[in-house]
C-alpha cells in the first residue's frame, strides 16, 4: 500500500489514532494517508483484536504447507529413532512402510531434517586434513631420498632361489647393501634396514609395491613395514 514516506509502522499508529478522534470519515482518512478502504478496515481489525501489536509486518508465508509432513508420520519417526538410536534415516524410512501408505512417507532427506529439527542428529567429525608430502625425484643432497627394492631372484647352485635386497641412496648412488634372502619378507627385510640405518634416517624412501613394502589388500597399499618407516 503506498504509504508517506515515514516509516510504515508510524504511519499505521497515525492512521489509528487519528480514527480513535471519531473526527474523520473512513473515506477522509483513506484519501489522506493515500490507503485502500479494504486496507484501512484490515487495520482498524488488528488493532481491535491485537492492539498495537497486530499493526507490524506479518510474515506472507502460510501458515500451513500443503506438502507438509503429517504429524503422525513425525511422531513415528521420533518413537523409532528413540528405540534404534544408532540407525539413520535411511533406515527409519524403512520401518514406516509397515505403518504408512507408499505416498505417505516422504524422502530419506525429509525424515533426516525431521531428526535434526529434533536435535537426534549427532554432527558428523571433519578428518583433520594432513599436509600433503610429495615424492622428490630429483634429490638435491645425499640423504634426502633413498631407494629400496628386492631384484629378481634366480635360482643358487643348491637349487634354492635368492632374493637380493638392495638400498642405495638416490643423489650418491652409493650402496649400502645388497643382501641376499631366501624369502622376501618383513622379518628379512626390517633386520636389513635396521643395519643399514646407522648411516641415518632419509627423507623419502622410495620402493615399489611389492611384498613387504606394499600390498593391494591393504588401506592405501602399507604394510607393517611402511608403518614402521612412519613411526621413525
Amino acid at each position: 500500500m503506498p504509504w508517506k514516506k515515514t516509516t510504515t509502522m508510524e504511519q499505521k499508529i497515525e492512521f489509528i489514532c487519528e480514527w480513535l478522534t471519531g473526527k474523520y470519515a473512513i473515506t477522509e482518512l483513506c484519501k489522506s494517508f493515500e490507503i485502500s478502504r479494504p486496507t484501512a478496515y484490515k487495520l482498524i481489525d488488528r488493532f481491535e483484536n491485537q492492539g498495537f501489536e497486530g499493526l507490524k509486518e506479518q510474515s506472507k508465508a502460510p501458515c500451513k504447507h500443503p506438502n507438509a509432513t503429517d504429524q503422525k508420520i513425525i511422531d513415528s519417526i521420533l518413537k523409532l529413532k528413540e528405540k534404534h538410536k544408532l540407525w539413520g534415516a535411511k533406515k527409519i524410512r524403512i520401518l514406516l512402510f509397515k505403518e504408512f501408505t507408499k505416498e505417505q512417507i516422504p524422502s530419506v532427506v525429509t525424515v533426516h531434517n525431521i531428526l535434526r529439527k529434533n536435535g537426534l542428529v549427532s554432527p558428523q567429525k571433519r578428518m583433520r586434513r594432513v599436509k600433503p608430502t610429495y615424492p622428490i625425484f630429483d634429490p638435491q643432497s645425499c640423504n634426502e631420498v633413498w631407494s629400496a627394492d628386492y631384484k629378481g631372484k634366480f635360482l643358487m647352485g643348491n637349487k634354492i632361489y635368492c632374493h637380493p635386497l638392495t638400498i642405495a641412496d638416490s643423489k650418491s648412488r652409493f650402496l649400502f647393501t645388497a643382501k641376499g634372502h631366501y624369502k622376501e619378507t618383513l622379518k628379512a627385510a626390517k633386520a636389513e634396514f635396521t643395519k643399514v640405518f646407522r648411516y641415518g634416517i632419509p627423507k623419502q624412501m622410495h620402493t615399489d609395491n611389492g611384498s613387504p613394502f606394499g600390498s593391494v589388500r591393504a588401506i592405501q597399499r602399507f604394510t607393517q613395514l611402511s608403518y614402521w618407516f612412519i613411526e621413525l
